[in-house]
């Protein structure tokens, strides 16, 4: 019973794991615990086949395709390969593969991870591009895939009728460079290339997907016309031959000899721009491919071998926290160096204090290091049996490292997050959302101009912005003088912005554009807000209790008010543009949904705001209009459903007249 129990707790666990990998693209479980769970599984259906289920996970290939995209139904399968774990495994393969066939030679690859796709061509002309999906259907991804310059658009001497298959990938040089970008912005990082690589091939706008500079690895012809090959090795030849960009790979005789070549590449995998998880071993001819046959999952005639990752132990010099351009403080262990996946390592991120107390890691711990995904170091645990006496519990610091400003625990309990308004370790990402459109709108002050700005010394606070001298700027690298007089321009426009821009600019936690309009609308003055109550907070619509809360730290800080003093000293505007004669919406919350011809919902909510009424995301009882564009969906059912009058575009309009 017990078995039998275990057997059904591994189905729910690996679909649980596979859905999060394939169709969420947000995985939780290694691939190495996910394929040893899955042969574990695949014993204990071998023990009780009636137990076996055609949903099982050991009956498919893989996930499902996504809604969003048109699905592919694929001319030749998209097969998995049957993964080893060790090199006698390795062996065992290649004596089934002599028990069948002989003058056995075998090509040994690299095995990329990324996204497998298929790529179709018609006449040397690529005409359409998917994903591999369950193997058998996939996703059409052909808009995306043509953004991918190591793609050929067309092909020489082409043959009428051409499939290959190829692994997606972001170059690790790209995503660490991305992952920079994500944390200037505030948004969240990737957890590795392969996730990063696959969220990039499914986004639906292909202009986001050619920002992510995403590469591809040819290894196979699925399918062609007119022409013949012997071995896997000519079809190697023949892809290179058409301009693909093709997997490297190596020739074996023996076993032994794809033993060492699998180990180099072990050894090699850091030299590579590509992450790797493995080698795949593919016997090279064609004749004795069709020989020996699949299985109902994968080829009999290839193997892909799955390095184990290195764990190893070292010891806890020292926890240091850093404050990220967010705010948020985050541990890092500093250990005596140890070796893995090919590099020196000496520090893992500890992530924050609910992990430390997980774990709990002291100074002087000896504790478990490996590479999540042979890219980042981790943390497993901590070897108690090794604790020397007299270590304490870590508890991160209560103020700011960085400027001693309070820290403030996040609602989710996650993260530990500095309060501080002109915190230097937040400069570039203040700056950066100060400037931005939404907020003050300082046309021409982009990353790289704000960067210029802070490595020079120049800007120190948001409110140094307004006391920039002209001939400071044009000595700057890449500026100029002409370039200088726009941005100090630009900057001395923005002193008469909105006082809702200028709380939206401040990043006070809570406060978007939306709760910032709201503000400025029903106190009119900074000194007003800079008064307020946490009662008089509340009691405006739309603010609750931790927004409430948010606000009265935010301007009780003394950085705060410190900004505020320099941003009063260099005239910035600080009241509320007067309310318009026309407030024929005054009471009433509009819905926008589906897509407007004549300008964007940014736009459509100004001129509703501009009229009294107020914008809302999502449809009740409450709801006056909703307004339906092209492809509206969910909403204009909701308000359907509850009775909500419905206006299009022209109604709109007509109601503006």
């Amino acid at each position: 019973m017990e078995e039998k129990k275990e057997l059904l707790d591994l189905r729910r666990e690996l679909e649980q794991a596979s859905y999060e990998y394939y169709v969420q693209d947000a995985p939780t479980m290694s691939d190495y615990d996910y394929d040893h769970k899955l042969r574990r599984l695949e014993e204990l259906e071998a023990k009780y086949p009636e137990l076996r289920t055609p949903d099982s996970p050991t009956q498919r290939v893989g996930g499902k395709a996504l809604e969003s995209f048109t699905q592919v139904v694929h001319r030749v399968p998209l097969e998995s390969l049957q993964d080893v774990f060790d090199y006698d495994e390795l062996r065992a393969f290649d004596q089934r593969v002599r028990g069948t066939v002989s003058n056995v030679r075998y090509v040994v690859e690299p095995k990329v991870d990324g996204l497998s796709v298929a790529l179709e061509y018609q006449d040397g002309v690529f005409v359409r591009g998917a994903t591999r999906g369950d193997g058998q259907v996939g996703e059409d991804v052909t808009e995306n895939l043509r953004t991918i310059r190591s793609i050929p658009l067309s092909i020489p001497d082409a043959p009428p009728h051409l499939i290959v298959r190829g692994e997606v990938f972001m170059p690790k040089k790209v995503f660490h460079q991305l992952n920079e970008e994500r944390e200037r912005r505030g948004e969240a990082l990737f957890a590795n290339p392969r996730n990063a690589a696959a969220g990039s091939l499914r986004q639906l706008d292909p202009k986001v997907a050619a920002s992510r500079r995403l590469d591809i690895l040819v290894f196979n012809v699925q399918w062609v016309e007119g022409e013949t090959f012997t071995t896997h090795l000519e079809t190697l030849n023949y892809l290179q031959s058409k301009h693909y960009k093709v997997i490297p790979h190596y020739t074996c005789d023996t076993v032994e000899q794809a033993v060492e070549r699998i180990a180099q590449i072990g050894e090699d995998r850091e030299t590579y721009q590509f992450d790797i998880d493995g080698a795949v071993v593919k016997v090279d001819s064609l004749a004795h491919r069709e020989q020996l046959g699949s299985t109902a999952k994968f080829p009999r005639w290839a193997a892909a071998y799955k390095y184990p990752p290195e764990v190893k132990p070292s010891r806890v010099l020292d926890i240091v926290v850093q404050v990220g351009r967010t705010g948020v403080l985050t541990p890092k262990a500093v250990f005596e160096p140890v070796h893995l996946a090919g590099t020196t390592v000496t520090n893992a991120t500890l992530h924050n204090q609910d992990f430390i107390t997980e774990k709990d890691v002291r100074i002087g711990d000896t504790i478990l290091v490996r590479k999540a995904g042979e890219i980042i170091p981790e943390v497993l645990g901590v070897d108690l049996d090794r604790r020397p006496e007299g270590t304490e519990p870590y508890f991160l610091p209560k103020t700011c490292p960085v400027c001693g400003a309070p820290v403030e625990r996040d609602e989710d309990g996650a993260h530990m997050r500095c309060t501080g308004a002109e915190c230097p370790a937040q400069l570039l990402r203040s700056l950066s959302h100060f400037a931005s459109r939404d907020a003050m709108d300082i046309d021409g002050m982009g990353i790289a101009v704000v960067e210029n700005l802070v490595d020079a010394g120049l800007v120190k606070t948001p409110g140094d912005l307004y006391f920039l001298k002209e001939e400071d700027v044009a000595g700057l690298d890449r500026m100029g003088k002409k370039s200088a007089q726009n941005l100090i321009a630009a900057i001395q426009r923005s002193k008469e912005q909105d006082l809702s821009r200028l709380l939206f600019a401040f990043g006070i936690r809570q406060v978007g554009q939306k709760a910032g309009k709201i503000l400025a609308k029903r106190f009119q003055t900074m000194e007003a807000l800079e008064n307020a109550t946490l009662e008089e907070l509340t009691a405006v619509d739309d603010i609750g209790e931790i927004t409430a809360q948010s606000i009265l730290t935010w301007f009780a800080s003394p950085q705060s008010k410190h900004l505020i003093g320099r941003l009063r000293e260099a005239g910035v505007n600080m009241e509320a543009a007067e309310q318009g004669q026309d407030q024929r919406f005054a009471g009433m919350t509009f819905v926008l949904t589906g897509t407007l011809e004549r300008f964007t919902r940014d736009e459509a909510s100004a001129m509703i705001e501009e009229r009294g009424g107020k914008s809302a995301s999502s449809v009740s009882k409450k709801t006056t209009y909703v307004v339906a564009g092209e492809s509206a969906g969910s909403k204009l059912r909701k308000a359907q459903e509850l009775g909500v009058k419905v206006l299009s575009e022209d109604e709109f309009l007509a109601l503006m007249e």
